[in-house]
């Protein structure tokens, strides 16, 4: 199985490396020259055409709709050169509404499956993603040891599209716990406590969450907001998830959730 993933930032690049760590064929696709990718460097394509030219399945996992779009119909157009193409995966946490209309645009050869993962670079670097599956059962079955060498833990979460609003209302927890963890963290400093041992206390009692638990080794942990660092990202998906949900649920801890990401201010690390 000859695979290709789109888009080798911080997810991407760990991504293909342990598929090619398990033996997989890989070759990976981004706009950056092949020299930003260290011993991947010859794994890597920067021509959308060499690259789609013989690949059976496609990973995408690019930042968003717009890139989604550029990759798949226009400024790479991988869709229209990739003959051999079985199997398009969507790794990349998108609005399910927009999941539901891209799958009418892909030749109708060519099978979709919604595979967004969870877990940070670090994650991605040492193979231990989570992954939430949308697909047809037959897909799944054929892919599903692909993305066993990503991580352990597999989550079929439905038919097509179940993968993808699983993710994004996953995502919401897991933002609405960002920000708290954040929040209380500079409330520690200004009321005198040490926050590295309110991390500590709270991973050991009902504080606990994924992001207080992985503060030191998630690489976004302290960054401000940016459109274009992880933080925005965490943005996106949220604004990904209201997409979805009726909007009259929109008000209240939703707005407030958008907001208080948009005001994320960089933080020091601290010992």
């Amino acid at each position: 199985m000859k695979i290709g993933v789109a888009g080798c930032g911080r997810m991407g690049l760990g991504m293909a490396r342990a598929m090619q760590r398990a033996g997989l064929e890989v070759t990976g696709f981004d706009i950056r020259p092949p020299g930003a990718f260290g011993e991947f460097a010859p794994h890597m394509q920067i021509d959308p055409a060499a690259f789609a030219s013989d690949r059976q399945v496609i990973l995408s996992v690019v930042r968003d709709v717009a890139q989604t779009e550029a990759l798949l119909f226009e400024d790479q157009a991988i869709l229209t050169r990739a003959p051999a193409l079985t199997h398009l995966v969507i790794c990349s946490t998108l609005s399910p509404r927009y999941l539901a209309d891209l799958r009418t645009r892909v030749p109708g050869a060519i099978r979709m499956v919604d595979a967004p993962m969870s877990g940070a670079q670090v994650a991605a670097d040492e193979a231990r993603l989570s992954f939430m599956l949308g697909g047809e059962v037959d897909d799944l079955d054929l892919l599903e040891p692909v993305f066993r060498t990503m991580g352990p833990k597999i989550h079929r979460m439905g038919a097509p599209g179940a993968g993808m609003t699983a993710k994004v209302l996953n995502n919401f927890v897991a933002a609405t716990s960002m920000v708290a963890t954040r929040r209380v963290l500079d409330w520690a400093d200004d009321l005198g406590v040490d926050p590295a041992r309110l991390l500590a206390l709270m991973h050991d009692s009902s504080g606990q969450t994924w992001f207080g638990s992985n503060f030191d080794v998630i690489e976004f942990a302290c960054d401000g907001y940016d459109p274009d660092n992880t933080i925005g990202i965490v943005r996106k998906d949220v604004e990904s998830c209201l997409d979805a949900i009726d909007p009259s649920h929109h008000a209240g801890l939703p707005e407030a959730l958008v907001a208080a990401i948009a005001a994320q201010t960089p933080r020091d690390r601290k010992p």
